[in-house]
C-alpha cells in the first residue's frame, strides 16, 4: 500500500508542474491576445498530438511528451531588410538556420495578419508578453508559499536557545560525543544556557535569527559579546572570540565556506505569516536559485560524475521533475509528518519549483522567455537612440539570428534534463 501512495504522490506532484508549465504559457497567451497578436497553437507537452481544439484562430491541445508546453506567436521572426518572404540563400550554416525558420514561419502570414504580428507590437508589449510566464511562475509561487504561511505556518529558527553544545566536533567525525582534545565552544565557554533569549551580539540590537546567524558567521576569530535575557533581566556575558570553522554556505548549503562559530542551537517555532514574510522567503529563496543557476552545469556535471562512480548523490544537487516527483511521493509515504504537515510540505515544494521555473526563464538567453525580453529592450535602446540622434527609426531586431544560440541553448538543456532524469531514476536524493 505504501508503494502505491508514494507512486500516487509522485504522479499528481508530476501533474502539477504540468499545471504550472500550462499556466506559465497562459501567462504568454493573455497578454499576446489582448494586444492583437495572432496565436495559431497553445499547447502542452511536445510531439504528437493527443487531443486539440479550435477556438477562433487557435489550436488548443494536449501532445504525448509532457516535458513543457508552448504558444506559437505569429510573427516571432521580422523580414529581413529588402525581404520579399521568399526562401533565401545565406551566406553560411548559420545564417541559412536563421533565413529557414524566418520563410517557414512567413509561410502561413497572410495580407490580412498586417498589424497582429509580435514584432509589429510596441517594445513595452513585447516585453509584457514574454515576461507573462515569468509573471505566472511568481505569482503561482507567491500564492502558494502564502497558503503555507499563513494557513500552517513555517517552521523557523527564534531567539531563544535550545541548547547550547559543550565542545566543537569536527564535521566529518562519525562520534559526535565529546572528546578529551576538543575544544570548547564559545557559547558553552560565555556561560550561555538553554532558555536565553539572545538580546545583541557585540553591541547590535538583535531581530531574528538570520541576522545572529549572518553576524556570528561574520565575525570569524574576532571578540564576541553576548546580552540575553534570562529570568526577566538582561545579561551581559563574558566576551570570548568565536572560532573560524567549515560551515555551510547560506547560497550554496553543499558546499563549506569558513565563517564564524558560536556553538547554540535556536529554538524552532511554528510561526505564521502573512506577505511580507512570503516576500523575505522568496527574496532569499530566490538568491539560492539564482547561485544554484551560475552553477548549474557545474553541478549537473558532478551529479552525471558521481552516477558513474557510484559516489553519494548531493542531496542540494539539481533534480529533474522527475526527481522533484519522487521527492514528493516520499514525503506522501513518510511517518515523520502529519497529513496537514505534507501537503504543506508538498505545496512549499511546489512552490519552489515555480520560484525556480521563473528565475530559469529570466536568463537572457533564448529561447528562454529572457532571451526574448532581452531582445525587446535591445530594440527598444536602438529606437531610443535613433529617436535622440533624431534619425529614421531602425527596422526590427532580427531575431531570427539568435536561432543557432537557440539550438545551442536547447541542446544544453536536453543533455542536462537526460543526465538529471537518468539520475534521478538510478540514484535519486531521499529526504528520509
Amino acid at each position: 500500500m505504501e508503494t502505491v501512495w508514494y507512486l500516487l504522490g509522485a504522479v499528481v506532484f508530476f501533474a502539477l508542474i504540468m499545471v504550472s508549465i500550462a499556466l506559465h504559457e497562459v501567462g504568454h497567451l493573455i497578454p499576446a491576445k489582448l494586444f492583437g497578436v495572432k496565436v495559431t497553437e497553445y499547447f502542452v507537452g511536445f510531439g504528437r498530438t493527443l487531443w486539440k481544439r479550435r477556438i477562433g484562430s487557435t489550436d488548443y491541445g494536449v501532445k504525448a511528451l509532457p516535458l513543457g508546453g508552448y504558444v506559437r506567436l505569429v510573427g516571432m521572426y521580422p523580414p529581413a531588410p529588402g525581404d520579399n518572404h521568399v526562401r533565401a540563400s545565406g551566406t553560411n550554416a548559420l545564417q541559412q538556420i536563421a533565413e529557414d525558420a524566418r520563410a517557414y514561419e512567413w509561410e502561413e502570414i497572410t495580407p490580412e495578419d498586417d498589424g497582429k504580428l509580435l514584432f509589429q507590437k510596441p517594445v513595452w508589449q513585447r516585453i509584457v508578453i514574454m515576461s507573462g510566464g515569468v509573471a505566472m511562475n511568481l505569482l503561482l509561487a507567491f500564492l502558494l508559499l502564502l497558503g503555507v504561511t499563513a494557513g500552517a505556518g513555517v517552521a523557523r529558527p527564534t531567539l531563544a536557545v535550545a541548547s547550547v553544545p559543550e565542545c566543537v566536533i569536527p564535521a566529518n567525525r562519525a562520534d559526535r560525543h565529546c572528546g578529551p582534545g576538543d575544544p570548547k565552544t564559545p557559547a558553552y565557554e560565555m556561560g550561555l544556557k538553554p532558555g536565553d533569549v539572545l538580546v545583541s551580539f557585540n553591541g547590535q540590537r538583535l531581530q531574528d535569527w538570520d541576522q545572529v546567524s549572518g553576524l556570528i558567521r561574520a565575525n570569524l576569530s574576532a571578540p564576541a559579546t553576548l546580552v540575553v535575557q534570562r529570568d526577566g533581566q538582561q545579561v551581559p556575558l563574558p566576551t570570548v572570540p568565536t572560532v573560524t570553522t567549515g560551515v555551510p554556505s547560506r547560497l550554496d548549503p553543499g558546499r563549506n565556506i569558513e565563517a564564524g562559530f558560536l556553538g547554540v542551537t535556536p529554538k524552532v517555532e511554528v510561526q505564521r505569516g502573512g506577505p511580507v514574510a512570503v516576500g523575505k522567503d522568496m527574496w532569499t529563496m530566490s538568491k539560492q536559485s539564482a547561485y544554484a543557476l551560475l552553477r548549474f552545469p557545474v553541478k549537473v556535471w558532478r551529479t552525471g560524475v558521481d552516477m558513474v562512480t557510484g559516489r553519494p548523490r548531493d542531496v542540494y544537487g539539481p533534480v529533474s521533475v522527475v526527481g522533484a516527483s519522487r521527492v514528493a511521493g516520499e514525503i506522501v509515504t513518510t511517518n515523520l509528518l502529519t497529513s496537514g504537515s505534507k501537503v504543506a510540505v508538498v505545496a512549499q515544494l511546489l512552490g519552489s519549483v515555480n520560484l525556480f521555473l521563473a528565475l530559469f526563464n529570466i536568463v537572457p538567453l533564448p529561447p528562454l522567455d529572457g532571451g526574448h525580453v532581452a531582445g525587446a529592450i535591445w530594440d527598444g535602446v536602438r529606437r531610443t537612440i535613433a529617436r535622440l540622434r533624431r534619425r529614421a527609426m531602425p527596422p526590427p531586431f532580427d531575431t531570427a539570428k539568435l536561432l543557432p544560440i537557440s539550438w545551442a541553448v536547447t541542446a544544453l538543456f536536453i543533455v542536462s534534463g537526460a543526465v538529471l532524469i537518468i539520475a534521478d531514476l538510478i540514484n535519486p536524493i531521499r529526504l528520509f
